[in-house]
């Protein structure tokens, strides 16, 4: 709970500012409906995304599964650009609003005050945490979020006994807002309209199920059904759901109640530091620097609950679907990576908060809104619920909607993100698909009995493209491969046939069934792609045989360049060519390389 703490409750270091600004007296109005939508459309609708993706995937495993092939794989692209937007932005902004909270505190010398130069330092400093060990990085939430927890609800209680015991604050607040509003109504409808602009407030949801690997289950927990995980992730997310509402409300009332209006414009004492400021004024300058170390720290190590998310998802998606090296599995390569992308960013924006969070508001959105509809599928397909998910999936989409068209910007930088995601992964998925992408072969009794009989001499394959399936199909193939590659009928041969499963995926098992047609011995199998499989095949023929097979080809028509975009986005073309090249990349050795004949 606490390392989705340091991203989820860092917020309230520029909530309430960021409340007043967007609400003005409204704020505290528009934090409650903030906070309805949190415990009766955020948290019912995480709570079932925990049941239904448990390993930390969240809703995108729920989307690639509901939409299969090219099209489920472009749209889990598209929304890990918007999680890396929304992840890596956590990571610059918070640091930056941490450096930010440094330079203004009264006690910190002058030569400290370099923005760019102390976020980055922060980064750095994030970063080597994470290089030490990931334990190490997890374990420095808990102080963190403890101790930020203990000083605001110190600053809120203060606050709330404050107004208790002038009785004036309250009355004078709500004259304010009727000589503002005059009509009740009014002001529900338009805090319902304004609340879109504090959506920052729903930022650890994600983070929430993005760290389910973490969560410890029952000893009965299955990989498939975890539902010791499943319970105490939901848990995790009520509590804290629970905990930051409190937060909101109270801390939207004691601020708009107490603190000067002017005091929250853009260069106001207040401004994105609204607690801050009342632990300064009220509380004392020893305090206030107490609160402002706590805030610098759980700002600073918010990137840390991002980090885990990143470390968390990449490794799941891209690697998988051979849009990326087998090492961007490995923590450390990724923690570099990740710093570097954050080290970028911090430049490119001058370490400027507001000019972020645009992008990272964006982000956050559409994968909240982006759950509620994998979600609102689930319940439509299972009859169940189906109303109030879909009332909560069009409250994310208008809220979504709002956001980017008020703040533009956004959904730019959004969209660098997301190009620079699919370009890269587009270009390590074409520089991989040569690999042997088959982690094992498996035939069946009568396939290795097949195998095993023709190893006696040497072992002669013939591919076939998958037809009709009757005796007059194989014998016109073997009287073509006869004429074609010189064989005789001394020759024995067996006929191989690969049919085509998911082609956008990367890894796959190779499972091989012996079927005798006629006189024929054919091994057939289905596969993501038909050169992987065969060259798979071959290498698995000679480890069991001791001898390299020779596999025979027919020339094919048509135009090599077609043939080549054929084979990366649909796993077949021009088979022979590919085949050989798999299989010389998968064995160095000339000499133990199946040989492959055209004619």
């Amino acid at each position: 709970m606490c390392l989705t703490g340091v991203d989820y409750f860092s917020t309230l270091g520029y909530q309430p500012g960021i409340a007043f600004l967007a609400a003005g007296l409204l704020s505290p109005l528009a934090t409650l409906v903030l906070v309805a939508l949190t415990l009766f459309g955020a948290l019912p609708m995480y709570s079932r995304v925990a049941e239904l993706s448990p390993h930390g995937e969240g809703s995108l495993s729920l989307l690639r599964e509901l939409l299969p092939r090219w099209r489920g794989k472009t749209l889990i692209l598209i929304l890990l650009g918007f999680a890396t937007t929304a992840f890596v932005i956590t990571i610059t902004l918070s640091a930056a609003d941490a450096a930010a909270h440094i330079i203004e505190n009264p006690m910190v010398p002058i030569w400290m005050r370099h923005p760019i130069a102390l976020t980055l330092l922060l980064l750095a400093g994030l970063g080597v945490i994470f290089l030490k060990g990931f334990r190490e990085a997890v374990g420095l939430a808990v102080p963190i979020v403890a101790v930020y927890l203990a000083l605001n609800a110190i600053v809120i209680g203060w606050g709330v006994q404050y107004i208790w015991h002038h009785p004036e604050v309250l009355p004078r607040w709500q004259d304010a807002l009727w000589a503002e509003h005059h009509n009740p109504l009014a002001m529900v409808v338009l805090a319902m309209v304004l609340f879109p602009k504090l959506a920052l407030g729903l930022s650890g949801f994600e983070t929430g199920v993005a760290i389910m690997p973490l969560v410890r289950g029952d000893a009965s927990d299955t990989e498939e059904h975890p539902a010791g995980r499943i319970r105490n992730t939901r848990r995790l997310l009520t509590t804290a759901a629970l905990i930051m509402s409190v937060l909101l409300i109270g801390s939207s009332l004691v601020t708009t109640l107490l603190i000067p209006p002017a005091a929250f414009a853009p260069e106001g004492e207040a401004n994105g530091r609204a607690l801050a400021y009342l632990a300064h004024e009220h509380l004392g300058e020893a305090f206030g620097t107490l609160y402002d170390i706590s805030t610098i720290a759980i700002l600073w190590f918010a990137g840390a609950s991002a980090m885990v998310g990143l470390l968390n998802l990449v490794p799941r998606y891209l690697p998988r679907y051979g849009m990326a090296p087998e090492w961007a599995k490995a923590t450390r390569p990724l923690v570099v990576i990740i710093t570097g992308i954050a080290f970028l960013v911090t430049v490119l924006f001058n370490a400027d908060v507001t000019a972020q969070g645009g992008a990272y508001a964006t982000g956050v959105l559409v994968l909240m809104s982006s759950g509620a509809f994998a979600v609102a599928l689930v319940a439509w397909r299972e009859r169940k619920r189906v109303l109030i998910y879909a009332a909560v999936t069009l409250i994310f989409f208008y809220t979504t909607v709002v956001n980017i068209m008020e703040r533009p910007e956004g959904i730019k930088i959004a969209s660098i993100f997301i190009v620079t995601m699919i370009t890269t992964s587009l270009i390590s998925r074409v520089l991989r698909s040569t690999e042997l992408r088959i982690s094992s072969v498996q035939p069946d009794e009568r396939a290795a009995k097949f195998i095993d009989e023709a190893g006696r001499s040497v072992v002669r394959i013939i591919a076939n493209r998958p037809d009709t399936g009757t005796v007059a199909e194989y014998d016109g193939k073997l009287r073509e491969a006869y004429e074609s590659h010189h064989l005789t009928e001394s020759h024995a041969v067996l006929i191989v046939e690969v049919r085509l499963t998911d082609a956008s995926e990367f890894v796959d098992r190779l499972v091989v069934r012996g079927v005798t047609v006629g006189k024929h011995r054919i091994l057939r199998c289905t596969s993501l792609a038909i050169p992987n499989a065969l060259a798979a095949l071959l290498l698995h023929i000679r480890d069991r045989t001791g001898k390299p097979p020779h596999a025979y080809f027919g020339w094919t028509e048509g135009n090599p360049i077609a043939y080549l975009l054929k084979f990366l986005a649909l796993g077949e073309g021009d088979v022979a060519p590919v085949t050989r090249e798999v299989l010389r990349q998968a064995e160095p050795d000339p000499e133990r390389r199946p040989r492959i004949h055209l004619g």
